[in-house]
């Protein structure tokens, strides 16, 4: 069985259904594919109601072959749907939040892991916390998946939102901790060197001439550098393929492709995308 990792949808379901086409093509000679997404079904492109059905039909008629990571739009969702936050003007989630399966497509969602360990590949939305190594990203995302699981999750949501604390101590508790674990798992791109993940600048690959920020991969203290990190999130960035990084999210949505890679022997297959959304703001 070949394992194959999907970037950012993004509700592009169109060009999903093409690489999945792709894939099974592909595929075909080695039995069925596993297929695992790296977070971001939803949101911003222009088929989320159907990227989402057709991702949890997939889930759950696979046996287990194919699932999906959480990212930050389909926690927002979440927080939208528990009404615990407000919809963005740039959101398109109207379909799915007023689908007669509403219901059950966000228990699906609010089921799904934040970081997987697959072929001694660790696969997360975002990053991982300088200080983690791959079994202690395991065990904290973990703890996020409990909330998001137990009967207090809209409450769990309410208190996600918020910057702070943006470095990681294991000393952190309650949801100080869970939210520093949330936004290293689906939010961080550039960090400090001592490991503070910074906010401001979503919308490059690098941070200021002369700044002392680099992109959280490139810490020299990261414990996770001896497993390969498999990530979308960062459009800015496009498709990174070292030794020891996979960065998918190639921009489907802002009129880039959509990017599957095989782990097994690291080849690519991809889609290109129109520009449904326009090159500014991404996010």
């Amino acid at each position: 069985m070949r394992t194959y990792v999907i970037g950012d949808l993004q509700g592009c379901a169109h060009e999903a259904g093409l690489l999945l086409d792709r894939i099974a093509r592909d595929a075909r000679s080695a039995g069925e594919a596993r297929i695992l997404f790296v977070g971001d079904l939803i949101n911003r492109g222009p088929e989320s109601l159907a990227a989402l059905r057709r991702m949890k039909a997939l889930s759950e008629h696979s046996g287990g072959r194919v699932d999906a990571l959480l990212g930050n739009h389909d926690l927002h969702l979440l927080a939208v749907a528990a009404g615990v936050r407000r919809p963005s003007r740039s959101d398109t989630l109207d379909e799915i939040l007023a689908a007669p399966d509403r219901d059950e497509l966000v228990a699906w969602l609010r089921h799904r892991p934040l970081a997987m360990f697959v072929e001694a590949h660790l696969l997360v939305h975002a990053g991982v916390a300088p200080q983690w190594n791959a079994a202690q990203t395991m065990a904290l995302a973990a703890e996020v998946e409990a909330a998001l699981r137990g009967d207090d999750w809209a409450a769990f949501l309410a208190g996600m939102y918020g910057n702070q604390p943006d470095r990681w101590d294991d000393a952190l508790e309650g949801m100080a901790r869970l939210r520093c674990i949330v936004n290293f798992l689906t939010r961080t791109r550039l960090c400090w060197p001592d490991g503070r993940m910074d906010f401001e600048h979503k919308e490059s690959d690098k941070g200021p001439e002369g700044s002392a920020l680099q992109p959280w991969f490139d810490l020299p203290q990261r414990r996770t550098a001896g497993v390969t990190v498999v990530f979308g999130h960062w459009s800015a960035l496009g498709l990174v393929l070292r030794p020891n990084l996979v960065g998918l999210d190639s921009g489907c949505v802002w009129g880039g492709k959509l990017t599957a890679v095989c782990l097994d022997d690291r080849s690519l297959l991809q889609v290109d995308c129109p520009e449904y959304r326009p090159h500014g703001g991404k996010q």
